[in-house]
């Protein structure tokens, strides 16, 4: 899966698009590498996204194409 895809169903991000703008700015990197949009995620991949001077660190437990409210939160853990 996508990366901005994964950020927008697992709702860590709330839209896409957003995703992708901080995909393409380098505040997405994964497993230590700077991440492109379109960059493919694994389960297992660590994430790290930096919201201003916030850093979210997260590994990916579970890629699904749609998440409920209720599920969206198990698709990642917070390191």
């Amino acid at each position: 899966m996508r990366i901005d895809k994964f950020m927008k169903v697992s709702r860590i991000i709330k839209r896409r698009t957003v995703a992708n703008d901080a995909c393409s700015g380098g505040r997405v990197s994964i497993n230590g590498k700077v991440a492109k949009p379109g960059d493919k995620l694994k389960v297992g991949d660590v994430i790290e996204i930096s919201f201003g001077d916030k850093l979210l660190k997260a590994r990916v437990l579970d890629l699904n194409e749609h998440a409920t409210k209720e599920t969206a939160s198990q698709m990642y853990e917070i390191l």
